[in-house]
């Protein structure tokens, strides 16, 4: 492909680093040159930016490196630059006290990295839970033209002939040896089939979640989000990424002009389709409050309470991702969702073509994987938004994982402080609690853990497990793993530490939810709610310095995103002055 500079309608952002032939601009083309770069690579070309969360440490990003020499083919096949930049990853498995605590400040790093250096265009290359939505967050910032490359989901686990869901089997291999119906010696030989290729959880979790969500907001290519992390064709994704991004530069496209409100919605309308991680509400409202976008938690409500969940994906389902990539994929789901009058059909995507242009030859290749409507796995998959006297800014609960039995309940509150007041008595024989009861953790919200750690899927006690309860209705300001499942109410808002109502419930209180009413209610009177407020002193103290003093002082509650205030709006991306 011939690049011709004069065809280009504006000049780029990068020249004013590399353009002419001032000192300034010698002092910054100059440096670059020693590493091999012609002249005319800086003769008003666009330079893309590869934000690449590569990491030993972040294991589903592990071979995000290879990746990026197929994003860098594809820029250059088009007439790009490519730089490879590396990125802050928070890594869900590694990072304490949890990578959540971290995504914003993720975000805050990239976001100035694409501020401030010479690139005119962005891939995001993502994967594990926190690196999509911190990216998708710091490009809706600074509104550089921006496409999301997903490293993929591992391969299908095996153990004694089940198939084993990464993070899923997890929780309910830990819960069956508790039980004493796995020995521990089984447990570790099961580990070695949990995570057998490179990638993200095989499961509907967050990573997966995300992908979707990237891909159904118009921010990936279509397809994207479940080709496996070692197919062949997620490198010819990650090329034809490569190659997209530079017509988008030329075009000038924006995520400001696809992260619209009709966006969001079909992200919210498709995360229910699919059976999608709770840890999409946080990361949506967020990426939503980035670029300027008025989301709210009515609006997951409204727009997700009638989608039935079609995709039969563990944990809700039986299937792993590598099913759903040879079922069709997400483009299938979007279709459907489309042909049922749940898509806004006209929102652009990346692709620059409409989303009905982009999925309406999709193709279903497996009914038990992607079910028809009239057999969905549950009828309202998506996530339920529950208030009361208990949640006044709401919380959230996801039905398609969940027991339908529990989903109206009424129990005693078996209260549990922060979460090492539940490691040190969830084991004690003698602790007074039964299946019907309620249990409530708190403080481990966004400003209580610090960083709102993925804790609220509290185990049950190792003597319920042995009388085969499986599960039991437990509420807390915290999050859950998009690969857990139970009947959990989550992100509690206000959250304990920031004084809301869960910081004043006691043992023996009686707690109702009702979730087809969207109710938690805390059983006590108004005045006597308001005479335990008015007493309540913060348990927890506020971190002495460093950033996790900046993050307790600025973090906002998991309601509207759980971002830190001075990071909300589309702040754009204009040149610095240069001091040199």
């Amino acid at each position: 492909m011939t690049f011709l500079p004069a065809k280009w309608p504006r000049k780029l952002r990068s020249q004013e680093w590399y353009g002419g032939t001032s000192r300034d601009v010698i002092y910054h083309r100059g440096w670059m040159k020693n590493q091999g770069y012609p002249h005319d690579l800086f003769d008003g070309r666009p330079v893309i930016g590869i934000m690449n969360t590569w990491s030993d440490l972040t294991p589903c990003n592990g071979h995000l490196r290879e990746l990026a020499e197929k994003v860098k083919a594809g820029i250059w096949e088009a007439g790009g630059f490519p730089v490879e930049v590396p990125a802050f990853s928070a890594s869900e498995n590694t990072f304490r006290p949890t990578a959540m605590m971290f995504r914003n400040l993720a975000a805050l790093s990239i976001e100035e990295q694409m501020r401030g250096q010479p690139i005119d265009g962005a891939v995001l290359l993502v994967g594990c839970d926190k690196t999509t939505p911190s990216l998708l967050m710091a490009a809706a910032s600074t509104d550089l033209p921006s496409i999301v490359v997903t490293g993929g989901p591992m391969l299908n686990g095996y153990f004694q002939g089940e198939r084993v869901g990464s993070g899923t089997h997890l929780w309910k291999f830990s819960e069956a040896v508790k039980a004493g119906e796995m020995t521990q010696d089984e447990f570790l030989e099961a580990e070695q089939s949990m995570s057998r290729s490179s990638g993200t959880c095989n499961t509907m979790g967050t990573a997966s979640s995300m992908a979707s969500m990237a891909e159904a907001l118009g921010m990936a290519l279509s397809g994207n989000a479940a080709i496996p992390a070692v197919d062949s064709r997620r490198r010819v994704m990650a090329q034809l990424s490569g190659r997209r991004i530079v017509q988008m530069v030329k075009d000038d496209l924006k995520p400001s002009d696809i992260l619209t409100k009709q966006a969001f919605e079909n992200a919210i309308r498709t995360n229910g389709a699919i059976g999608g991680s709770t840890n999409a509400v946080v990361h949506l409202l967020a990426i939503a409050g980035r670029v300027g976008i008025d989301l709210s938690l009515d609006d997951w409500d409204r727009c997700g309470r009638d989608v039935a969940t079609i995709v039969n994906l563990m944990p809700s389902g039986k299937y792993l991702m590598e099913e759903f990539f040879y079922a069709g994929g997400l483009p299938v789901v979007l279709k459907r969702l489309a042909e049922s009058g749940l898509l806004h059909k006209e929102v652009l995507t990346v692709s620059g073509s409409t989303m009905w242009d982009e999925v309406k030859e999709a193709v279903n290749h497996n009914d038990d994987v992607i079910l028809p409507f009239e057999q969905a796995l549950t009828d309202q998959g998506g996530i339920a938004v529950v208030k009361g006297n208990l949640a006044p800014a709401g919380a959230v609960l996801k039905p398609s994982a969940a027991s339908p039995h529990l989903l109206q309940h009424k129990g005693r509150a078996v209260v549990f402080e922060d979460i090492d007041d539940y490691k040190a008595r969830i084991e004690d024989d003698d602790l007074d609690i039964d299946e019907t009861c309620v249990m409530v953790l708190k403080n481990c919200g966004p400003k209580g853990y610090p960083g709102m750690s993925e804790v609220g899927n509290m185990g049950l006690p190792p003597k319920i497990l042995k009388r085969g309860i499986t599960d039991m209705v437990r509420i807390s300001d915290a999050r859950m793993s998009g690969t857990a499942y139970g009947t959990v109410v989550l992100h509690i808002a206000p959250e304990a530490a920031a004084g809301g109502p869960l910081a004043v419930v006691r043992n023996g209180d009686m707690i109702e939810l009702d979730v087809p009413a969207r109710r938690l209610h805390l059983d006590i009177t108004d005045e006597e709610l308001a005479a335990r407020l008015e007493a309540w002193e913060p348990s927890h103290d506020q971190a002495p310095s460093g950033y996790a003093w900046l993050h307790q002082k600025h973090v906002e509650g998991a309601d509207t995103g759980a971002d830190l205030d001075f990071l909300k709006g589309c702040r754009g991306s204009p040149v610095g002055k240069d001091s040199h």
